[in-house]
């Protein structure tokens, strides 16, 4: 553990160092800034930037164990630390996970994290994904997704991943099937991953499923996971 990271002063010291880069670089592309406090108390995503930044250009990889002892000094009883990983993708900061396979983590120790720049984004960030005001446009939705399907990642007019052999065409994918196509609905898939879908599935903004939109897939699925769903929606609406 970074024993100078333990002192108050040394702390707001280094995320006032952060502060700064965010300001000039990465504030312009929606990286968000955590708060430094929550009450009295440092915020977790905070004393995560000020762990993984110290000593920054020149950062090491810090351990998901080392990172939870350390953050555990603040906020006891702290037994799984998700920060590293959230602040990539959902908040923007360039941290690499081992875990993850993030490009440039091969040679990380197993469940670590690194701190790459404070100068640029995570390159998957997400922020770009917004929803679209205005009318319902598919071309703007599809830049925003760099024309290539949000569930496998084939790009319009290339080999696809799934179908190596066929050109990519993106279509308007509901995320929700149950509800119509909008800005906000709405994401691009392959002819491969769309239409294979029938409908079956909610997905989420960067194209993974996330609920049921059909229950009658169940009916597909084995004996065993039929039972189980049943008795999970049994005990969950206390039937009888």
């Amino acid at each position: 553990m970074i024993r100078e990271l333990l002192d108050v002063k040394n702390i707001q010291s280094q995320f006032k160092i952060v502060s700064q880069y965010y300001t000039k670089y990465l504030s312009k592309f929606g990286v968000q800034l955590p708060a430094l406090y929550r009450g009295s108390s440092f915020t977790k995503n905070a004393l995560t930037l000020v762990y993984l930044s110290y000593g920054y250009p020149k950062t090491k990889s810090v351990s998901k164990q080392e990172l939870t002892q350390y953050i555990s000094h603040f906020h006891p009883g702290t037994v799984d630390v998700q920060q590293g990983r959230h602040l990539a993708a959902q908040s923007g900061w360039y941290i690499i996970s081992s875990r993850r396979n993030d490009y440039g983590s091969d040679n990380m120790p197993a469940n670590s994290y690194k701190l790459v720049s404070l100068e640029e984004p995570y390159p998957d960030f997400t922020h770009e994904r917004r929803t679209i005001s205005g009318s319902y446009n598919f071309i703007a939705i599809k830049a925003n997704y760099k024309n290539r399907c949000a569930t496998c990642g084939s790009k319009e007019g290339e080999r696809g991943y799934v179908w190596g052999n066929v050109k990519t065409i993106l279509q308007q994918g509901h995320m929700d099937p149950t509800k119509p196509l909008s800005n906000e609905n709405t994401i691009p898939q392959c002819v491969s991953c769309n239409q294979a879908d029938r409908n079956r599935w909610v997905y989420d903004k960067k194209g993974r499923v996330v609920a049921v939109a059909n229950p009658e897939v169940i009916l597909a699925s084995s004996a065993d996971v039929q039972r189980k769903a049943y008795l999970l929606l049994k005990e969950k609406f206390d039937l009888e």
